[in-house]
């Protein structure tokens, strides 16, 4: 069935929320990548307990299995793939216990029921140890690879307490940029937001600037991120910037108040904030559609 087609039935089905069209067009005389979907989640928090979120423990299975219902009643298939933008799990001192919880994370996304499930740390998952619970469970923090003509890259912007990608994972995109097309539709995913949203909130990379520099000379690059517990979308140049909404608690609008603390969870209104997105591939460009936790 059409992409329209199943954002049709999503919307029928109650699921559908905000459709946001960001701009990634083929290049005349290339051949445009084969139209498909995949499913962003982003900071589950796994191990968090407190008031923003009464059901810590029970949001995160009902996100899964709304992308499993994508799979087994969706109009048009299942995603291609799932991909998860940081944050799995909630810090912890205790270096048991963070793997406690990541080995915990990992079961539980094993019940997805899609063929592929991609990965990233956030810094709650890897500042304090340099990522090193993390890669046990899970390898490698930064990666590409590509699919239907589409060439990802996850970046590692979490590992460093510092907040900055890093001299050797900068020196490696810009070597995997170079075995590109430069017209070649590109998606980078990231953790923290690559400009300067909230500086003062760690909503930013130290070094962000010079990564997107690396990314400029390429007309067709999105960039999906986390962290920042909302939808949120903005523009550096050409190069569109979207990040998820959390599984566990939503935080106020960059700026919007002294500091980020989570948004109150309403009894009346539960889950309200929260949610993951179908990202879709049609015709060059990506259809981004936000879908709730739980059905209203």
């Amino acid at each position: 069935m059409a992409s329209s087609n199943r954002r049709d039935f999503l919307r029928l089905a109650g699921l559908g929320g905000v459709v946001f069209a960001s701009g990634c067009a083929g290049t005349a005389g290339r051949p445009l990548a084969d139209d498909f979907y995949f499913v962003q989640l982003s900071d589950t928090h796994w191990g968090f307990e407190g008031a923003p979120n009464p059901d810590a423990r029970g949001t995160l299975p009902k996100a899964i299995a709304a992308v499993n219902a994508l799979v087994d009643g969706g109009a048009g298939g299942g995603p291609d793939f799932v991909v998860f933008t940081g944050d799995l799990t909630h810090t912890t001192d205790d270096p048991a216990e963070r793997r406690r919880r990541l080995r915990e994370f990992r079961e539980l996304a094993g019940t997805l029921e899609v063929p592929v499930v991609h990965f990233m740390p956030g810094e709650h998952d890897a500042a304090l140890d340099r990522g090193e619970a993390y890669r046990e469970f899970f390898g490698p923090t930064s990666y590409a690879f590509d699919h239907r003509g589409v060439h990802f890259i996850v970046l590692d912007n979490v590992s460093d307490p510092g907040a900055s990608v890093g001299d050797a994972q900068r020196a490696w995109l810009a070597d995997d940029l170079k075995r590109r097309p430069v017209d070649a539709p590109i998606v980078v995913f990231t953790h923290r937001p690559l400009f300067d949203l909230a500086p003062a909130w760690d909503w930013a990379t130290r070094d962000g600037a010079q990564v997107i520099e690396l990314l400029m000379p390429h007309p067709n690059v999105t960039v999906f991120y986390g962290h920042i517990h909302q939808e949120h979308h903005a523009t550096t140049g050409h190069i569109a910037h979207h990040s998820a909404k959390s599984l566990i608690f939503p935080l106020p609008a960059p700026g919007s108040q002294p500091r980020r603390t989570p948004l109150a969870w309403d009894p009346a209104q539960p889950y309200r904030g929260l949610g993951f997105r179908e990202v879709e591939r049609e015709r060059a460009a990506w259809q981004i559609t936000e879908l709730p936790v739980v059905k209203a």
